[in-house]
């Protein structure tokens, strides 16, 4: 349906996640990928969704003044807030094992927050989802991060791998949202422009 509708626009998908760009396919949209590097740093006093409208937004306005008339631009982030702090994607080894121990055996939110912006207008919306984990032994985490390297994702771990299918008891919101894009909120945006 939207395919139709933007077939005069060009929209720029401004990340490099592929599960973003595979969720944008199954929208049916055609898009082109433009990366633009963008120091990811937020205001400290700054939580929870707050800090991913932030990060949604400095990434689109990397784009000022490069949008032409045609352009519908989107950017995202996401994060895992857990215990009153943001969880990004992990340095390293270390970083990845203890979030994911600090994630067993309870719930989290997971934000992700999606700017769409064209050269007249820019719109920010936003989405939580509340993820259970089950116990998780040292064993499995271990395992998890050695067979699935989850360094490029926020809270270290990926629902739709085997850690999501092993681990996780209940998620309350969108699924969509947990991988990395509030798809529903794209959709509705996208049809009322």
């Amino acid at each position: 349906m939207l395919k139709e509708k933007f077939k005069n626009h060009r929209i720029i998908l401004a990340s490099g996640s592929p599960r973003r760009q595979q969720f944008l396919k199954e929208l049916d949209l055609d898009f082109v990928i433009i990366l633009k590097e963008v120091n990811e740093v937020y205001p400290h006093h700054l939580k929870a969704s707050e800090i991913t409208d932030y990060l949604a937004e400095l990434k689109a306005n990397a784009f000022e003044g490069d949008l032409k008339p045609q352009d519908i631009l989107i950017t995202s982030d996401t994060l895992v807030w857990h215990n009153g702090k943001a969880l990004g994607k992990p340095k390293d080894y270390n970083d990845a094992f203890q979030m994911l121990q600090s994630l067993s055996n309870s719930t989290h939110e997971v934000v992700t927050s999606v700017c769409i912006k064209t050269n007249q207008h820019t719109q920010i919306v936003n989405d939580s989802t509340f993820v259970t984990f089950a116990p998780l032994t040292d064993q499995m985490i271990t395992y998890y991060i050695d067979n699935y390297q989850p360094y490029d994702k926020a809270g270290s771990y990926g629902i739709q791998e085997w850690i999501g299918l092993v681990g996780i008891q209940s998620i309350e919101g969108s699924y969509a949202n947990v991988v990395g894009l509030p798809t529903h909120l794209v959709y509705d945006c996208l049809s009322k422009i």
